[in-house]
């Protein structure tokens, strides 16, 4: 997350909390209160803005002859810099409202019109506008989970993960290995959380809402109670603060793992494949909103086969052959 909100404060956030919130608004106070705690709380310390200054190649107006008011008119800054914490909460909350709405409606809508099979709608246990219920309870979701997510993209964005820039620091081999073990790792945290969110007093409370969807279509991916949504992401965040990650890796295996939920929600039951003993897909993902206690997993099917949970995907289970059933039931 850190990478993406650098791209934002360069192209977008620095010139919006320049205009929002000029450095030149606080000027007359900042140097009537310079020593003043409250006012350093908000505006840049002077050893901060002598750094920045420091960078400038030529200072168009010296430090010394300067006031605050027109050096900032000069530089266009904001009295909130990047490191600042609450422009860091502000811009991250933003951030991960559009993005995960974005990553929704884009990734959720493809797969619905070219990969879920609209026969689907017939089941009988499809519910009337399950659509447009899925959506509205993804929509409610998307601000809790915004929010109890933010304290692990705020450590990020601090510099509290281990993520790493060079690929040197750890070498091509940790690089191309270190993707396989994040998907291990998330899997069977993902698993646990997963399966203790069945336990009856606790499904009843948040992973119900999200059982509603017998027959899921790509919307019902994030139609969670928001805590649920929540647990189930905490291990993606976990895994940066343990193990070392290359920042550009971790970005795109966080898209991933939203376009696998999405499309795992897709009610298909192709089977027959070669790694469908290997990789928890569709299938056994439809699997387990048909029959609630198995395949819990949500990459691979080792974690359920390792204890107990695993229910083979069949051609004889696939949830398509009652909406066919019914079918030739009306035509006769």
């Amino acid at each position: 997350m850190d990478l993406v909100l650098d791209v934002f404060d360069t192209y977008l956030f620095d010139a919006v909390y320049a205009k929002l919130i000029p450095l030149s608004a606080f000027a007359a106070s900042e140097l009537r209160l310079s020593h003043n705690a409250s006012a350093t709380a908000i505006l840049p310390s002077s050893s901060q803005w002598s750094k920045i200054v420091s960078l400038l190649p030529r200072p168009p107006i010296s430090l010394e002859d300067a006031s605050y008011s027109a050096l900032s008119q000069s530089l266009q800054l904001s009295a909130w810099p990047r490191d600042y914490m609450l422009r860091q909460i502000v811009s991250l909350s933003i951030i991960t409202l559009v993005g995960i709405h974005a990553l929704y409606f884009i990734f959720a809508y493809m797969s619905y019109r070219f990969i879920f099979n609209h026969e689907m709608r017939r089941h009988p246990r499809f519910l009337k506008n399950q659509e447009m219920l899925e959506i509205a309870c993804s929509l409610r979701a998307f601000p809790g989970m915004t929010v109890l997510t933010l304290p692990w993209f705020l450590a990020e964005a601090r510099g509290h993960s281990r993520l790493y820039d060079g690929v040197d620091t750890y070498g091509y081999l940790y690089l191309f290995l270190s993707a396989p073990l994040f998907l291990l790792f998330t899997d069977y945290c993902i698993y646990w959380v997963h399966r203790i969110l069945h336990v009856p007093a606790i499904y009843k409370v948040l992973h119900k809402p999200h059982h509603k969807w017998i027959i899921p279509t790509p919307f019902a991916s994030h139609a969670f109670h928001p805590v649920d949504g929540y647990l189930q992401s905490v291990p993606y965040h976990l895994f940066i603060f343990l193990f070392p990650l290359h920042r550009w890796l971790y970005l795109g295996l966080f898209v991933f793992v939203n376009f696998w939920s999405i499309f795992i929600h897709d009610s298909d039951m192709i089977t027959g494949h070669p790694l469908e003993k290997i990789i928890n897909g569709p299938a056994h993902h439809t699997l387990h909103h048909l029959y609630f206690t198995v395949n819990y997993g949500q990459y691979f099917t080792w974690a359920d086969r390792t204890h107990s949970s695993y229910r083979q995907p069949e051609s004889s289970l696939d949830p398509l052959l009652e909406v066919k059933a019914l079918k030739a039931a009306k035509s006769e």
